[in-house]
């Protein structure tokens, strides 16, 4: 299907906003001016995140003006990924392209985005070839991220790829039949199979205001991606006990040994090592098991992935 000719084919775009007044602006001007030049029919999804600045009444007047801006209004902030999977579940078009608000994802990659989806591509992902104004330590960890999770899970995340790409319908519908509340999208979208390919480009420094991501929530997004997709980590911990009961054994032969021959001298010492030894690998151990349990919990619970508060321009409601 040719997305570049008629109305039949909608193109949805899907934008994440936490506090992003200072580049609303820009984002929405570069944004417009590549899908004019395609002349195809689309919708730009912004959804609000709880943000706490001026980014909603700003999109409340891009609504107003234009009515392919559709505004999305979190009740509270729910995180980045359940505010995508809120645009995706609101989403009309045959194409849909995830990208975050910060314009370090090009608008002007979507056009090549399109033309391998008109080659017949479900999934077309953007590859980060470089990364501008990022500092060598968050460039260190991403590129360990995620060569680590292709070794430990049985699906293969691409590197170098964040959430910004294109999707299909039929690629996202059947990843919106995944409910789980942990979500790391770009495995999910993994997962979900079909034909998928990727295209480069160098992501951009911020172009205003700072990022959202902190240490603690990258740390956070990393275990969700690990044990969403892998159950390594619990295998480790059994390891490691099997490993803590070995030595353990050798030290009772030891203990043993040294006892019969009468060289053996007490001493709190040898206890109190052994004794905080065994108690390190038991809370590291009730720490991996406890981070399953906990996922399990939310699971279990059953509530709405998000709760809306308002939407602009959308025709029908949607429940999520």
């Amino acid at each position: 299907m040719d997305a570049t000719k008629g109305s039949k084919t909608r193109l949805s775009i899907i934008i994440p906003i936490l506090n992003e007044e200072t580049l609303l602006p820009e984002l929405y001007s570069r944004l417009k001016q590549v899908l004019n030049s395609l002349s195809i029919a689309h919708e730009i999804i912004f959804v609000d995140d709880g943000s706490e600045d001026s980014s909603y009444p700003f999109l409340q007047s891009l609504a107003e003006k234009d009515s392919d801006v559709k505004v999305l209004r979190l009740s509270r902030n729910f995180g980045h990924q359940v505010a995508i999977t809120a645009g995706m579940d609101y989403s009309q078009g045959e194409a849909v392209v995830i990208m975050d608000g910060d314009l370090q994802d090009p608008p002007e990659l979507i056009p090549t985005l399109l033309e391998k989806w008109n080659e017949g591509f479900e999934v077309v992902y953007a590859i980060r070839k470089k990364r501008k104004g990022e500092k060598l330590f968050k460039l260190f960890t991403a590129y360990f991220f995620y060569r680590i999770i292709r070794k430990i899970t049985k699906i293969q995340i691409p590197s170098d790829t964040g959430d910004f790409r294109l999707m299909s319908r039929k690629a996202m519908n059947e990843l919106l039949k995944m409910r789980e509340r942990h979500r790391l999208i770009r495995g999910m979208v993994s997962w979900v199979g079909y034909k998928q390919t990727g295209v480069e480009y160098e992501r951009d420094e911020r172009f205003a205001g700072k990022t959202k991501f902190s240490w603690f929530k990258m740390a956070q997004f990393a275990l969700d991606g690990i044990t969403s997709f892998s159950n390594v980590p619990l295998k480790m911990a059994t390891y490691l006990g099997f490993l803590v009961s070995f030595l353990s054994l050798i030290k009772i032969i030891e203990l043993s040994v040294n006892y019969f021959y009468k060289s053996y001298v007490p001493g709190w010492a040898s206890i109190m090592v052994a004794v905080l030894f065994l108690g390190g690998v038991q809370l590291i151990t009730i720490g991996i098991i406890g981070e399953y349990i906990g996922r399990i919990h939310e699971e279990v619970k059953n509530r709405p992935l998000y709760l809306v508060d308002e939407e602009i321009n959308f025709k029908k409601n949607l429940v999520p």
